[in-house]
This record gives C-alpha cells, structure tokens and sequence, in this order.
C-alpha cells in the first residue's frame, strides 16, 4: 500500500453505514467473525487444534492474536496507516509460524486468516491500498512430519505465502554475493524491470551520489545496504526498509514519485528471492538500464603483502599519512561511488592491492612509487583530481619517506577503513577537553542540519554529558540528571570498576545528549543527520565512532522524569557498551542495552509471553550465526535476538568471560581477538552454539 496517499485518519463516514454487528466485531479487535459467518464447528476445531500445541506454537498464536487485536484497535480509532501495517506484522508472523508445516497450527490460525481477509476487505472499503492475502492451503500430516525429521517437504509447506513458482535459487542472498540467475517464468527481471525503477526515481541522490551512506550504483552495493544495515531481505516485503521508506512516502526525495505499479513490481521481485539476472553484481545499474552488455566477473585480487612495524619507524602511517589521504582522496579512492582508475583507498590492503595501472606502493622505492609519481605529477594526470590543489612537498615527502622506510604498518589495522583509522589516531593524541569541544561543534552543525536555529541552542553539562536542545533549562537538567543515573544502572552489564574510573575518561571526554522536544523533530533529525529513517516506535537512539559519542531522545516539558528515565535507559547503556571500543559491534551494544533497560522494568506476565512468542518467531527466521552478526536480519528480529544472546553472558556460567571482553577490549584489544580470548569461540560460533541449545 502506498501510505503517502492514504486520507486522512479522520473517521469515514462509510463507518456509520457498517452493521452493527460488523461494527462491534471492529470494536473487538476484529476478534470474532463479521459478515462471511465462520461455522461453529470450525471455531471448535481451532480450539482442540489449540489445545494440541506445544508452548512455543501456542505463544506464536497468542502473539499474532495480540497483533489483530491491535489492528482492530486503530482501524476503530480511525489509525488506518497503523492498522495495515500492523496487519502485515501479523501476516508476517503467520508465514514463518506455518513454515514448520504444522497442521495443528494451521487449525489453530485458520479463523484468523479469514478474519485478515476480511479486515483488508474493511481497509479497502475505506480507499486504503492494501497488497492481495488469501489463506494458504492446509499442509499434509506428512508434510509436517517430514518438516520435523529435517526432510524436505512441498514448497507449500515451506512458505505459505511464497510466489507459485519458487525461486530456483537460496532466498536470502548474502549482501555483497547476491543471488543469481534467470527469473522463473512470469518473474520480475532486475534488469530489464527493476534496476530503470532505482536509476530513474532514486539516481540523483543514491547512484550519482551516496546520500545517507547509501549507494545504489551496483546491484552489490544494493543488497549491502546503508551503514546501519541492509535494505532489502529477499522474500519479506514487510521487513525490508527499502519499501516502507516509499511506502510512508519518506522516499525518494526531490520531487519524485514511486508509480503503484512500479511499487508493485519492487515487492515482487523482492517476493521471489530479490534475484540478480545480470552477468556481475558489480556493473553499473546505468549499464544495465541502457541495455549494455555488463563487463565479465573480474578474477579474484592478489593476495598482498604488508609489512610489520619494526619499531625504527619515523613516520606513521595512522597519524600522518593516513589523514593525508582522507582528506585529498575522499570521493574518488575513499568512500568513492565508483573508484577512479579500480583503484580503492578505503582500507591499507585495498592501498596495497592497487588499481587498473597495477601496485601504487612499492616498499622501500618511496620516489619511485606510482602513489608518489602521481602526487608529483610525472606521471599520467597529476593526483589529487577533480580541481583540488597539488599536495604540498611537506606532505609528499611525507609519503615518501614513510614507503622508503618499508610503507610499515600495524597489522591489526591492515583492514580496518581509513576513515576510521584517521579518527583514532586523533583521539589517541587529542585531549579530553579536545574531545569534548569538538563533540561541542558537531552538536551545533547537527542541530543546523536539522533546521533548528543556533543562536537558540543551549547547553548543560554534567558529570559524564554534555545536554543539548533548543528547550527550557530545568528540561535540560532534568534530563542530564536521568542520563546520569541511567549511567550507574548499567553495571549490570558494565563492571563497577570501569564506572567508577574518572568521569572525563569514560566516555574519552564528555558525550553529547540531543533533545527532541517533538517526535517530528525526531525523525527530522534522524533524516538530515544521519540521512536514515528511524523506526516509529523508537524515542531514542544512539550514535558512537569514537570522536562521534551521543543519544538523541524525544523529551519535553510535559513528560514525567520516568517516562524520559526508561527513553535514555537502553540508548545509554548501549553508548557506555560502544565507549570501549570503537570495534564493538553494533548488535553487542544495541543487545547489552536492552538486557540493562529491561532488568529495571518489571515485565508482568501477559508482555513476558508476548516478548517471548515474539523472540521465537525471530528466531524461526534464523538459518545461522553468521546471519545474524552480518546483520542481515530486519532490525525488530535482530534487536530480539540480539538482547537474548547478550542476556546469556550475564549467566553463572559466561560471566567471568563477558567480563574479561570488556576488559580486554578497555586494554585496546580488537572484539573478535577479545572475544575469542574470554570465551574461547568466535562470535559466530558462540551464537551457533546458542542457537541450536535455544531450538
């Protein structure tokens, strides 16, 4: 459905003209049948089907109930944006619950499969567009039993809601390897179909630029997504940013419109397994529109070789060239749409490796070099281009010197991005009072970005953060004041030893708060910062890359020092976890955050089993560990998990481990060399392990 022109959410005077029997059904929470008469016995036969269920089948029918109860809730309110998409949720849910091929919980969902037909028949009856739902066949007993031996069984019974013809190949392509292959008969072509959709409506902002951190210039770049994570997960519409950013009208920007049609076309193809029908993921999606003939796979890169700090080095590449580099190459070589000449900057190895023209650094041979050949311009067209000015001599030498004296480096930065790179080469040397002025003027730039007026800004500071917001002081106070407290609540997760050490270190200077007073102003700033859209429910969040280090909360006069209190409780706990290390990975922080948030909440029993049914059926989409720490989940599945991964490091068993990661990584040690060294597992192994003791 095409939310940015459903009407109004006021009431339709169709409402009044409904049956009251129809109309108390609504009020119900679309509960019971309406018009099409459900049979006594049917109602029966979902009970006794009920009945059957173990647990974990029972809570997935309580769950999805909750979610219809839900719908029906802001259908009778008017709220007919909310109640489709709630509905989704729910359809959502009932696909990965009968991919088990259960019949009993076939029985068991069966009234309400009906019942979503006819509340899309409602929506539609109000003008709202709502994608076609009829109620899938019944699995087999032998369906089923074969789906619980591990056997295959028919592809009704793996997805319910599947296109007729399944895609041949894996439905969740790895973002970065995509699926490939020629589209089952009647499927959507990425070439021929979808790639002129995303050239024409989202080029200027996504292929020709990179707005948001999101490039669209390959078919690769697609399926990897903006930094915060991938965009599209093949066979699920509802979980796929990509759409519900058109859907709510977010995208694309300019003036632009994405046709019902072409929406249409996106979902399908995204239903059949998100295919690639070229020859190379990595061509261009302008070539592909133009009908070119994409260039063959290039063969794999050369191993490189780097060579390790000796110790007699009197330059450094992190501190010196590094930043040389960032700030004259940027948009050709690093973080570049397209690499000038195949040649990527954004992390040593790919430096090492080299472009069209062959290797640019040759250790020990600094003048000789292409790198520094080019920079002077004795060779091909002088570097930087793009009208920038020629380095000066200082900084070539610089270069030189740095290859003459064996082009050097720590290994454990070899692929670390040299944005990041330059970043903590400037905090390793940069005070804290540095730190926090600096984080100081992005809060201003920040706040610009995002319309509000400077000369209105103010500021609080307090122990550990710095306040901001265009509000009142006391709000201002108020929130620092929670923000601190939230803090000391952490060491459920965060060892006492590390919240006590001095304020102006534990953050390595004071970290920056944002106040929203507004949800709209919220979601405005999440737009033109962070160039994203956040999910509706969220009232805070958090940002850290090491100079980078806030939370943006909605907050105002009228709330209570509760309500904010539980807003900043997971955002900053989730910051304090990142703090202590820019290596931390997000799923780490984000789940921590969560297991600290919900250990000061009682939860009462009904909201218990709903966060339970809702956890199983995230994990019932999971094929592997792998999966999940790549991010290739939707974002509510993987907040799920990942605070019910991170909930069994608190255990008897893994505490002493969790606390040795936090303690190697506060020594400087990368994540996965800490992890793997206090709990003798990868990551990816660790959640394996987990995953098969969960199912």
């Amino acid at each position: 459905m095409k939310l940015a022109n459903m009407k109004s959410a006021s009431v339709s005077p169709l409402r009044w003209l409904l049956t009251p029997c129809l109309a108390a059904w609504i009020a119900a929470g679309w509960s019971t049948t309406p018009v099409s008469g459900q049979a006594p016995d049917q109602a029966t036969a979902a009970k006794m089907a009920f009945d059957k269920l173990d647990t974990r089948a029972r809570r997935i029918v309580m769950t999805i109930g909750a979610s219809m109860k839900t719908a029906g809730t802001e259908f009778q309110a008017g709220r007919f944006a909310e109640s489709t998409q709630t509905l989704d949720k729910a359809i959502e849910q009932i696909r990965v619950g009968l991919s088990t091929g259960s019949p009993d919980l076939y029985d068991a969902l069966l009234p309400t499969m009906e019942r979503i037909v006819n509340a899309r028949a409602l929506l539609e009856f109000e003008g709202v567009p709502v994608d076609p739902f009829s109620v899938p066949p019944r699995p087999s007993e032998s369906g089923a039993a074969m789906a619980m031996a591990g056997g295959k069984t028919n592809p009704a019974n793996i997805d319910p809601f599947a296109p007729a013809t399944p895609p041949a190949t894996p439905a969740n392509p790895v973002p970065g390897t995509p699926a490939t292959g020629t589209p089952a008969t009647g499927g959507v072509s990425f070439v021929g179909e979808v790639a002129p959709i995303l050239a024409s409506k989202c080029g200027g902002c996504h292929i020709n630029g990179s707005k948001g951190g999101f490039s669209l210039a390959t078919f690769a770049a697609l399926m990897k997504g903006p930094p915060e994570g991938v965009v599209i997960f093949a066979g699920d519409t509802v979980g796929s940013r990509l759409i519900e950013t058109i859907e709510t009208g977010d995208m694309p920007r300019g003036g632009g419109k994405v046709s019902p049609a072409e929406l249409m076309t996106l979902k399908k193809w995204i239903n059949e397994g998100a295919k690639f029908d070229g020859t190379d993921p990595s061509v261009q999606l302008t070539s592909l529109t133009k009908g070119t003939t994409p260039a063959p796979a290039p063969m794999p890169p050369e191993k490189v070789t780097i060579n390790a700090l000796t110790g007699k080095e009197t330059v450094s590449f992190a501190s010196q060239i590094a930043p040389i580099l960032v700030d004259n190459c940027g948009g050709c070589h690093i973080d570049a749409m397209r690499n000038q000449g195949g040649l990527s900057m954004d992390t040593l190895a790919r430096l090492f490796r080299g472009g069209d023209s062959g290797k640019i650094v040759q250790a020990g041979r600094g003048e000789q070099s292409l790198l520094v050949r080019k920079l002077r311009g004795l060779e091909g067209d002088q570097m930087p281009a793009g009208g920038r000015p020629p380095l000066n001599e200082t900084d070539i030498k610089l270069i030189s010197t740095w290859i003459d004296e064996g082009a050097s480096v720590d290994p454990a930065q070899q692929e670390m991005p040299l944005n990041i790179l330059t970043k903590q080469a400037w905090l390793a040397a940069a005070s804290t009072d540095e730190v926090t002025q600096r984080r100081a003027e992005l809060a201003e730039t920040h706040f610009s970005l995002a319309g509000a007026d400077s000369s209105r800004l103010a500021q609080h500071r307090s122990e550990h953060f710095a306040v901001w917001g265009d509000v009142s002081p006391d709000l201002l106070q108020a929130v620092a004041e929670q923000a601190e407290s939230a803090l000391q609540k952490t060491s459920v997760v965060i060892p006492s030893s590390q919240l006590q050490q001095p304020a102006d270190t534990f953050f390595n200077g004071l970290a920056s708060i944002y106040v929203l007073p507004r949800r709209y102003d919220y979601s405005e700033f999440a737009k033109m910062v962070e160039g994203r859209s956040v999910p509706t429910d969220w009232q805070s969040h958090w940002k850290f890359d090491g100079i980078q280090a806030y939370v943006a909360v909605v907050a105002s006069d009228r709330d209570e020092d509760a309500e904010i209190a539980d807003r900043l409780a997971g955002s900053i706990a989730s910051l304090a976890v990142a703090s202590r290390s820019v290596t931390v990975p997000r799923w780490f922080a984000d789940g921590l955050g969560r297991v600290a948030a919900s250990s000061k909440v009682k939860q009462d029993r009904s909201e218990l089993a709903k966060t339970q049914a809702e956890l199983i059926t995230a994990i019932g989409t999971l094929k592997s560990g792998k999966e999940f720490i790549e991010g290739k989940l939707p974002p509510e599945r993987s907040d799920l998990i990942a605070a019910a991964v991170c909930q069994s490091f608190l255990t008897r068993e893994n505490r002493r481990g969790f606390d040795s990661i936090l303690r190697n990584l506060s020594e400087g040690k990368p994540f996965d060399t800490a992890f793997v060294a206090s709990m003798n597992a990868t990551p990816v192994a660790y959640f394996d392990a987990w995953l098969q003791w969960v199912k």
